[in-house]
């Protein structure tokens, strides 16, 4: 993987926003890879192929790159709130690529992987709809809010220039997996799940630890009224897809 990218390219357009794309998207068709399978590279899509950039050849696993200057922090700029909440319950949300890149050497500092079946519906944050005047009047768009997705699957490729290994890539995005095999409509409370888990910072849990969360799952979800119960069936999913063992009843061990 070469950080560096061929900025010459921006050399013909003169909006900014486009110059960025084209330069980005052309590091990513030489540089990105398949963390699903095997495949050292990814194909480059037509531009007019509506929320994906780049497809495997061998597994046709769908990818999105999304780049910025700024730092990769709590929360990324996406778009359409709407397509992104319709993706996420259809199940058809793409595997996104986060790029921090220096515009001055035109280079890639940070790319951070997060898997399609890693996004629950409590990480998208709708915006406030764009103003009467402007050329889009009343569109909704959306952030990410990458804190609100388990650190497990927030997959460093590139951290401050450190560029990790495709296995560890690989293997950190098997990791995870097992979360693909839970339904779309279940999925998101297993996920806030393990994401509180994560926070708790413990490696052995008591159920009652997690009761902690009750008022902020009640939140994230308001049409549940049975959140304890809820929060005790998902510590059991967790555990059959790898991510807890259960030490006794009520005790559990982070994997």
């Amino acid at each position: 993987m070469n950080l560096s990218m061929t900025g010459e390219l921006a050399a013909a357009y003169h909006s900014g926003s486009q110059s960025a794309r084209v330069v980005t998207e052309a590091w990513g068709a030489a540089n990105l890879f398949c963390a699903n399978c095997s495949s050292p590279t990814l194909n480059r899509l037509r531009n007019n192929v509506r929320a994906y950039d780049f497809s495997c050849p061998n597994c046709e696993f769908w990818y999105q790159l999304k780049g910025q200057q700024s730092r990769i922090g709590n929360s990324v700029n996406d778009g359409a709130y709407k397509a992104m909440m319709d993706a996420i319950r259809s199940d058809a949300t793409p595997n996104f690529y986060f790029m921090q890149y220096n515009l001055a050497t035109w280079s890639v500092k940070n790319l951070l992987l997060v898997p399609s079946f890693a996004f629950p519906a409590s990480a998208i944050v709708k915006r406030k709809p764009l103003s009467p005047t402007a050329r889009r009047a009343g569109w909704v768009g959306c952030n990410i809010a990458l804190n609100l997705i388990p650190v497990d699957a927030r997959i460093a490729v590139i951290a401050e220039s450190r560029i990790s290994p495709e296995k560890e890539v690989r293997a950190r995005y098997r990791r995870v997996k097992p979360l693909a095999e839970i339904n779309a409509k279940e999925r998101g409370w297993t996920l806030d799940v393990l994401n509180a888990v994560r926070r708790l910072g413990k490696a052995q849990f008591a159920t009652s630890d997690m009761y902690a969360f009750t008022r902020e799952l009640e939140e994230l979800h308001p049409d549940n009224r049975h959140v304890k119960d809820k929060i005790r069936q998902q510590l059991q999913v967790l555990r059959d897809r790898g991510f807890l063992t259960q030490a006794e009843r009520g005790v559990w061990g982070v994997k």
